[in-house]
């Protein structure tokens, strides 16, 4: 694979290549001629709805990277584009911007292709876990660079480091070497991946534009595609647990990240999927490498085992490793079943420093020294969870971060119970908490009390896929 040790890494003096897009939309907005310009002038123009240029997107970045401008007129700036928002070709050119303004990884060539799935994020998504050795194992290249658990999400690398040496930092020599090894590599974002991203998210987090579709979408998709692939699935997230909860914002999103990457000449498929109540049953970060570990051998809850299905089945098509997506459960199912993927796992462990022997023996991952079962008061059916409820109370037992900096416990979590439309009796078991500090049982018991709802009549759980975009 030669030249991809190096990777690509653009300068603010040379013109990143355009975007693999046709029609006059684009080309129009490209051809602005470049002239002298003031931030000041830029930052009114958005506030007054105006659409930026080509030119005056690449003066942000530039100037943002340089030092040339400063960290309160990029702050006035995102408020302005939170509040006017931005047009197709404004959030295409961001993000072709933030995405070289630090090295892109070289495609990995010859016959296999290179694919990446992301998640917006929720309650439970172990999705990862399960697929990235699943697709690898079917013949794709899996460079998947993913995030930390914030807030009542969780995050990839976290469950992913409760394996006993894991490691996910990685220099770009070693994912690079992961990936000729194994064909997969899990990694968080490193300083050389979209640096431009990393000065712009600390903004938004704390000026209260983190929920901008345009800086959601550039966000995202510049780190994504900075991996080098041909193709990524989308799996965006909508309802209680997820971090958008209209289903007219999810699919707008959904939406525009499909056209951003289609724009930089990358094949992308979005599924919608249903987050008001955890995925699976274990949320936390060992107790869900367990629960991966189980869909792997065959087992696992069936919306956990569905939702993989359907993600590798995407990625597979998309990875040319089958031809429909028929073919692509097909294939996945015989991953699953002749444990190629569970030996995939394997293999990724050791290329990262952790100990493989996890997979079959479960003692070796973090355990929580206490738990406590929350119990039902009634007879009934579980018509609603706050599944963003769950999340926050796996949060304080210390499975999840309210700051970046926060220290994780591997060991704590969730283990749900009881999940939508169960009939229940009074006292039965609706949640297990596990627990190391005995001082943040007490907020963590009452997220999860208040997050049960029980309803009298039987109700149906929600459908799983919403809608796919392709």
């Amino acid at each position: 694979m030669g030249s991809r040790v190096s990777g690509r890494r653009s300068s603010p003096f040379v013109e990143p290549p355009r975007p693999a897009v046709s029609g006059d939309w684009f080309q129009s907005f490209i051809r602005t001629p470049k002239q002298s310009m003031n931030t000041a002038d830029i930052i009114a123009k958005k506030r007054d709805g105006g659409e930026l240029t080509s030119a005056e997107i690449a003066h942000v970045i530039d100037g943002l990277m340089s030092g040339r401008i400063a960290d309160y007129q990029m702050a006035a700036l995102l408020m302005a584009i939170y509040l006017k928002g931005m047009t197709t070709a404004e959030t295409l050119e961001l993000t072709r911007r933030m995405l070289y303004s630090g090295t892109v990884l070289d495609p990995p060539g010859g016959a296999r292709v290179a694919v990446d799935k992301h998640s917006t994020g929720g309650v439970g998504d172990k999705t990862s876990l399960v697929i990235a050795p699943v697709v690898a194992a079917a013949g794709a290249y899996v460079p998947m660079i993913s995030g930390r658990a914030l807030g009542h999400s969780g995050g990839t690398l976290d469950k992913l480091e409760s394996i006993p040496g894991f490691t996910t930092s990685l220099s770009l020599s070693e994912f690079h070497d992961a990936l000729d090894k194994v064909g997969v590599a899990l990694i968080g974002q490193t300083e050389e991946i979209a640096p431009a991203d990393k000065k712009i998210y600390a903004l938004r987090d704390v000026t209260a534009t983190v929920g901008a579709r345009p800086l959601m979408t550039a966000s995202i998709m510049s780190k994504k595609l900075a991996e080098g692939i041909d193709g990524l699935v989308l799996d965006v997230k909508v309802g209680s647990g997820a971090f958008l909860k209209s289903e007219a914002e999810v699919e707008a999103l959904a939406q525009l990240m499909v056209e951003i990457a289609r724009g930089m000449g990358k094949d992308s498929v979005a599924l919608i999927t249903d987050m008001n109540q955890p995925l699976g049953r274990a949320v936390g970060n060992s107790i869900e490498v367990i629960e991966s570990l189980e869909t792997l051998k065959g087992g696992g809850p069936a919306d956990l085992v569905a939702l993989c299905r359907e993600l590798s089945a995407e990625m597979l098509v998309l990875g040319r490793a089958a031809l429909d997506i028929e073919k692509g459960r097909e294939l996945h199912d015989k991953m699953i079943g002749s444990g190629r993927a569970l030996e995939k796992l394997r293999e990724i462990i050791k290329q990262q420093g952790g100990d493989a022997r996890v997979c079959d023996d479960y003692r070796r991952l973090p355990t929580a020294a206490h738990e406590k079962v929350i119990r039902a008061k009634r007879a009934g059916y579980i018509g609603a969870i706050d599944t963003e409820a769950i999340g926050r109370a796996s949060m304080h037992l210390g499975a999840g971060r309210s700051r970046l900096e926060d220290a994780i416990d591997p060991a704590v979590g969730i283990t749900i119970s009881a999940k939508l439309g169960d009939e229940i009796g009074p006292g039965m078991p609706l949640a297990v908490l596990s627990y190391n500090d005995r001082s943040t049982l007490d907020r963590a018991s009452r997220f999860v009390e208040q997050a049960y709802t029980v309803v009298d009549h039987p109700i149906q759980p929600p459908v799983l896929v919403k809608l796919r975009i392709a």
